[in-house]
């Protein structure tokens, strides 16, 4: 063994390229970490790889060009999309259901019965224009969450109300605007069941759009001969004697009665023989505070005055929103009429006194209200 040949690794078993002082490129290759224990020549450098070339870019005429689409036909209009129509009837009537409750069903009948009376005529309007259906369906339904929920009205009284025939109901008159009419009306068939009849002013049936709806509500002109003949057709009428000037008095004059007329309602009551129960209203003053007035402006437009409140027309809009007082509505006993004497309608000073005792009890009423009224809004 001691006088064999040494062949170095990376010869390949040719002598020459290796010898025992240095290894050969081969073998250096092989560990390029390693330091050569002599100097040896310096590597060649490797190349840098060259950089790859962008693709070029395709030409304008080489981009694809989605193919257009086919126009859409019916069948792909259809909203159904397949899905068949028991599935879409079960999902509008779940929805409906959690929308408008379990009763949605007849409601919707009732509604569409209505629709198909009043489009083929099939109801029935008073000689005066008082439209029942739509007073109920329309006005008191609207009026309702007001008196309740705004308002927050407490009626006292309503058992002096007769259950049927002829009646009139004498009230005080306030608010700027005559919402406590309104309120009245909605009050009284929530607690009896029947219509009040108010008789209006002259300015109500001069304005277009308000006048057929006063009709269809059931107000019609105060005047003798109307109210005389609805009291005899035993309709439960109502009034206010006060007019304008109940309504236009300043707020410091709140709750004092104004002059009642000439006591023409009395004289009315009294040709028919039918009670007069009067009505006393405390909270309406104070949903729209009267303080001031522009009377020049107002015989220019034709109206009783022109009201100034602390939000109106400041607010401009807004200030027609009415303050939520709390209202009281108390009726008071019925004072008879048939048992006066044949031709007393005619007694102008017999007039005149029942006219002062209907004023002086709603008077007396309103004070005691105004005591036990706690606060305005509450």
């Amino acid at each position: 063994m001691g006088d064999a040949e040494i062949i170095p690794i990376g010869t390949r078993g040719r002598p020459g390229r290796g010898t025992g002082k240095t290894s050969s490129s081969a073998a250096r290759s092989l560990a390029p970490d390693a330091k050569p224990a002599v100097k040896a020549a310096a590597a060649p450098k490797p190349k840098p790889k060259p950089k790859p070339k962008p693709k070029p870019e395709p030409a304008p005429e080489e981009v694809a060009v989605e193919a257009p689409r086919p126009p859409a036909t019916t069948v792909d209009r259809d909203p159904t999309g397949g899905i068949p129509a028991g599935d879409w009837l079960a999902a509008i009537q779940v929805g409906a259901r959690e929308v408008f409750g379990e009763q949605w069903e007849p409601q919707l009948a009732q509604f569409l019965a209505f629709l198909r009376r009043r489009v083929t005529g099939d109801y029935s309007v008073d000689e005066y224009g008082f439209d029942q259906e739509i007073t109920q369906r329309f006005f008191m339904a609207t009026l309702r969450p007001i008196a309740e929920k705004w308002f927050r009205i407490e009626v006292r009284g309503a058992e002096n109300i007769p259950a049927t025939g002829g009646a009139l109901v004498v009230s005080n008159h306030s608010g700027t605007i005559p919402v406590d009419g309104l309120m009245t009306m909605v009050s009284i068939f929530d607690k009896t069941g029947r219509h009040l009849r108010p008789l209006g002013a002259d300015l109500v049936f001069k304005m277009p759009f308000v006048s057929t709806l006063a009709r269809m509500g059931g107000t019609t002109l105060a005047c003798t001969e109307d109210a005389e003949r609805m009291l005899s057709g035993g309709e439960l009428v109502g009034v206010w004697p006060e007019g304008f000037k109940g309504i236009g008095k300043p707020y410091s004059e709140r709750y004092k009665l104004q002059r009642f007329g000439r006591g023409g309602f009395v004289a009315a009551a009294i040709h028919t023989g039918v009670p007069i129960v009067p009505l006393s209203v405390v909270g309406a003053e104070e949903i729209f505070p009267l303080v001031g007035n522009v009377p020049s402006l107002a015989r220019l437009l034709g109206l009783p005055y022109i009201p100034i409140t602390p939000f109106f027309p400041l607010l401009g809009p807004l200030g027609l929103v009415p303050l939520p007082s709390k209202w009281l509505l108390e009726f008071g006993e019925p004072i008879r009429t048939d048992e006066l004497d044949e031709g007393a309608a005619d007694d102008p000073m017999l007039v005149f006194n029942v006219t002062d005792q209907v004023r002086e009890t709603i008077q007396q009423t309103l004070y005691t209200l105004l005591m036990q009224r706690q606060s305005v809004f509450r």
